[in-house]
């Protein structure tokens, strides 16, 4: 008697196909939860910290150089209290201060989520995060009012401040996060028709293998 095998041939090209398929389920699941890949997010990331770490340097300098100024008004500890002395001082100046209040922090609005290059994030709790981290700055700052000179504390600008933060947040973020989805959603129907498969999707498993047998032969 002699032994023959029957079947059992796995096709390594189903397996690296297999691998291909996994590969591309990873990436889309780097993507479905929110960092969106390639080397265009990691140029908007990078230049989004850069710009960020520019600003806060430049309201560093802005708000805590010392000031040489003859004499200065008291702290105001008092919230809306400053505002409306402003609007009692008339229209355009009134306009000029408030301004300068609500733009000085307004672009971490921006900034800040751009730094953090996330995409599908809840849009009320990326609102939240950013305008408290605004908070968080504008109240870091009149903390060290306090100890340079000619500086006074105004407990509006802390209203303002984080105020033009969500401002800025609501003009520019949502949009722009809503026009990064639809370029990425371009172009993974336009690659050759592939797209990344998400965590929903099932693999193929390609063929599936038989078990060898040994048969006998007469």
């Amino acid at each position: 008697m002699r032994l023959q095998r029957r079947g059992g041939r796995i096709d390594g090209r189903t397996h690296n196909g297999g691998t291909d398929r996994a590969r591309r389920c990873v990436y889309g699941v780097v993507q479905r939860q929110g960092s969106f890949g390639g080397s265009a997010t990691i140029r908007i990331r990078v230049t989004g910290g850069v710009l960020l770490v520019a600003h806060l340097a430049l309201v560093a300098w802005l708000t805590l150089r010392p000031l040489h100024v003859p004499w200065v008004t008291p702290p105001n500890l008092h919230p809306l209290a400053g505002i409306r002395g402003d609007l009692a001082l008339g229209g355009r100046e009134a306009a000029r201060r408030i301004g300068e209040g609500l733009a000085l922090l307004a672009p971490l609005g921006v900034l800040l989520p751009t730094a953090h290059g996330r995409l599908a994030v809840s849009p009320l709790a990326s609102l939240l995060r950013t305008a408290a981290t605004g908070a968080l700055v504008s109240l870091g700052i009149v903390l060290l009012q306090t100890g340079v000179p000619g500086r006074v504390v105004d407990v509006d600008s802390l209203l303002l401040n984080t105020a033009g933060v969500v401002l800025a947040h609501l003009a520019v973020v949502p949009t722009g996060r809503a026009w990064l989805r639809r370029r990425d959603a371009r172009e993974d129907t336009g690659a050759g028709g592939e797209r990344p498969v998400t965590v929903q999707e099932e693999l193929p498993q390609g063929r599936t293998p038989t078990i060898p047998r040994v048969g006998i032969a007469p």
